[in-house]
């Protein structure tokens, strides 16, 4: 009786959830973000246009800890979509072997982010494509443009 109670809380509670984000626009998304490894992403707006995003990020080299301010615009006769742009920062903790010589560290750097969100209407889901160069500081260190990726996330 007490697993029926709980698995029936735990239907309303995420029915309520997802009838909150079903629309063409959201308020927070967590999900997966996925390119050359895999990152945890959340992404909160702070107001219409302006979203700030964490990214958790990790792969076969180490992590990297990423924190991004987007600023969103509408795309005309594109309901849901959206297209983005802006700035942030980074530390990365590396631990790999290129080429026989070792590039362990701590590292940090600043960003750009430019993509696409897309927010499923009728569904609690989003999307998003983005493009994110990076800086980073320290010997022989500097700029990649090899950072972004897909993300899927749970919007409410």
């Amino acid at each position: 009786m007490k697993q029926l109670f709980l698995l029936a809380a735990a239907t309303v509670f995420i029915t309520a959830v997802s009838a909150q984000s079903m629309g063409k626009n959201y308020k927070t998304a967590l999900g997966l973000k996925v390119l050359d490894g895999g990152g945890i992403t959340l992404k909160h707006f702070v107001n219409d246009k302006a979203a700030l995003e964490g990214i958790g990020y990790f792969w076969s080299r180490g992590a990297r800890i990423t924190g991004l301010y987007e600023v969103h615009f509408d795309i005309n006769g594109a309901p849901g979509l959206k297209w983005y742009i802006g700035p942030g920062a980074h530390v990365g903790f590396y631990s790999n072997r290129n080429n026989r010589v070792y590039d362990d560290g701590t590292w940090l750097g600043i960003d750009g982010v430019l993509g696409l969100d897309y927010k499923i209407n009728k569904a609690p889901l989003n999307l998003s494509l983005d493009w994110q160069p990076s800086f980073e500081f320290g010997t022989g260190r500097g700029f990649t443009g090899n950072w972004g990726g897909f993300a899927i996330r749970y919007t409410f």
